[in-house]
């Protein structure tokens, strides 16, 4: 007799977790990288914190979230010391206190008036230097935030005078478009962009790209990336009757 019952959230996390892991791999080896340098971020905004400790408790340490607001409470109630919580939405420097004292990084600087207001904060706040990626409009769409790639490079030498924030690299956020494959060139670019900041300012690490999601990730780790942001493949589309 079949067995019907319904799958559990911890159940289906468990699978989309493994298969995410697996499509990692795959598209590691076959851009000849170890699967060791893409750092997978489960991106978790209108989801609530009991599937993020699901997540979790099946090895996944960072979390991404697009809205202060939404993020802070979940924040407060589940930071274990190895869990990173990593802004990556569009940001008003009047939230840069609250992101500062609560998230691990901040993936989205696309401006020298909210890079100085992180390093204002981070200061005040006496923490270490900030973590952050500058975020890049590569693709030049008029709904995407981000600076445009001819800029990146005087806004980088100003955010790497800073003494409070440590630039790691870049993020952008590329196209929705029905074939994955259209949007290699965006991907390619922004490491290209990388290279050369690298070579421009080499006190900085350079060592992050933060491209791809759930539609593309496989792309971009063929191009480079060092970090994924997932949230559909991991958590679905609608598990709880709260997402938006």
């Amino acid at each position: 007799m079949l067995d019907n019952h319904p799958i559990s959230d911890q159940e289906r996390i468990a699978t989309n977790v493994m298969a995410v892991r697996a499509t990692i791999n795959r598209a590691a080896q076959r851009a000849g990288r170890r699967p060791e340098e893409i750092t997978l971020i489960a991106v978790s905004k209108t989801k609530p914190v009991a599937l993020v400790k699901m997540a979790y408790n099946l090895g996944v340490t960072d979390f991404g979230e697009n809205r202060v607001q939404e993020a802070l409470p979940k924040i407060a109630e589940f930071r274990p010391p190895d869990l990173h919580w990593h802004m990556i939405g569009h940001l008003q420097s009047n939230k840069a206190r609250k992101v500062v004292s609560s998230f691990d990084y901040v993936q989205s600087v696309d401006s020298l008036h909210l890079a100085q207001a992180l390093d204002h904060y981070a200061e005040v706040e006496h923490r270490q230097r900030l973590p952050i990626l500058l975020e890049v409009n590569i693709s030049g769409e008029q709904s995407k935030a981000g600076i445009a790639a001819a800029e990146a490079a005087a806004l980088a030498r100003q955010v790497a005078a800073l003494p409070h924030l440590d630039v790691q690299g870049l993020m952008t956020v590329a196209p929705q478009v029905e074939n994955p494959e259209e949007v290699r060139p965006v991907f390619r670019a922004l490491r290209t962009l990388r290279d050369h900041l690298r070579n421009e300012l080499p006190d900085c690490s350079w060592r992050h790209l933060s491209m791809g999601m759930t539609d593309d990730y496989s792309i971009a780790i063929e191009e480079g990336a060092t970090i994924v942001r997932i949230g559909r493949a991991i958590f679905g589309e609608r598990i709880y009757k709260g997402d938006q």
